[in-house]
């Protein structure tokens, strides 16, 4: 899900060190000059959104998008019926970012700029022409790796069903410590798959909006508002119902996961971008708020992005060994400081975490989202 605005001291330290990495990794596009043959240009500001060129042929599209606003904002390509082609999260005022999104049929399409955001954003029409092969009909190594990837997210929808079964039938008994126990277990089969959340349409928000996300006429289920009721207000008359919900949305998930189709270059932003979220969010505590147990959506966000990143790895040894062994060390040292903060089969409350260890794991996630920066330039190289 897409971060609040809102944020803690802890946050504003954490946005800071991130902040500082992505300006560092954001221009070193070398796919072409932006508005030419090559990269797409994007002045992202607080109410326009112009787009240097709104047209391209088929194939892999590389916008470079620079926010020249003073809100935080967010860029997205989308296909027919509001199907998320790519996007990039969490551009902060003067940065800029890259999306490389392969795009192998014509037709018509949108880019949008959101700032602070939220809502349907700044949108204009974008065109593609002429066709091109996908990825992975090319290449066998990248085709294995689509196919593993959506194997490994198959099999975590399944035991996330039977795990919200649980949860659900515990808040459903009035079992509040049985599901405050199941909660951030349970969750952790969700938060592992975000790599892909942006595929999953209306379902996403409906498992995962927080409370300060909220819009004007929304309805707030999802596991979120029961973790409100669990920690905060009580068990509520309509409880029961958002947990029936809830386990109905999660079977609707894995029948249109059934049908999805991962590309290479998902793959490879999905990675990316679930580590900015982890950077700008889950470590600021902003993610459960009310449970404060972000540190188990930490380490799942984290385990999703190795598998992203594992699934792509015979590419990433064969056209560029040097940055799968930088991207395994950078691995290595996040793990070791979530290893630091066990307690049990769990983990520390983030209420619990000091100023110190809150800008150590920041600084750790910057310097892994680095190198994982460059996947997408390497998988979608020719």
């Amino acid at each position: 899900m897409t971060p609040s605005p809102a944020r803690t001291a802890f946050a504003a330290a954490a946005t800071f060190a991130l902040t500082a990495a992505l300006a560092a990794c954001g221009n070193s596009d070398p796919s072409g000059s932006a508005g030419g043959s090559g990269a797409i240009a994007v002045d992202a500001k607080d109410s326009s959104c112009t787009v240097a060129r709104t047209s391209a042929d088929a194939g892999t599209l590389t916008f470079e998008v620079t926010n020249n606003g003073t809100r935080t904002t967010e860029f997205y390509l989308y296909g027919e019926g509001d199907r998320i082609m790519g996007e990039v999260e969490n551009i902060g005022p003067g940065l800029k970012r890259t999306l490389r999104v392969e795009v192998p049929d014509a037709g018509k399409y949108t880019t949008a700029c959101k700032p602070g955001m939220q809502g349907d954003g700044i949108r204009a029409d974008f065109t593609v022409t002429g066709g091109a092969q996908r990825q992975a009909s090319t290449d066998t190594k990248l085709a294995e790796a689509t196919k593993s990837y959506k194997r490994y997210v198959d099999n975590q929808i399944v035991a996330l069903i039977s795990e919200t079964q649980r949860f659900a039938d515990a808040v459903k008994a009035g079992k509040v410590e049985d599901a405050k126990k199941l909660y951030p277990v349970t969750r952790t089969y969700y938060e592992r798959i975000e790599p892909v959340a942006e595929k999953f349409g209306e379902l996403d928000p409906k498992l995962d909006l927080r409370e300060a996300d909220l819009e004007s006429g929304d309805k707030w289920t999802g596991y979120h508002r029961l973790e409100k009721d669990l920690w905060v207000t009580g068990l509520k008359p309509d409880s029961k119902a958002i947990a029936d919900q809830l386990v109905t949305d999660v079977k609707d998930l894995q029948a249109k996961a059934a049908s999805l189709e991962y590309t290479p270059l998902d793959l490879a932003n999905g990675a990316k971008g679930l580590l900015d979220e982890v950077a700008t969010g889950k470590i600021t505590g902003e993610e459960d708020t009310f449970s404060h147990t972000d540190l188990w959506d930490f380490r799942a966000n984290v385990d999703g992005s190795q598998a992203a990143i594992a699934a792509l790895r015979p590419v990433i040894t064969e056209r560029n060994a040097a940055l799968g062994t930088e991207i395994d060390t950078k691995f290595a040292a996040v793990d070791a400081l979530l290893d630091k903060q066990q307690v049990g089969d769990g983990y520390k409350l983030y209420d619990k975490l000091s100023k110190d260890e809150v800008k150590e794991f920041a600084t750790a996630v910057d310097a892994l989202g680095e190198p994982i920066s460059k996947v997408a330039e390497v998988v979608s190289a020719k």
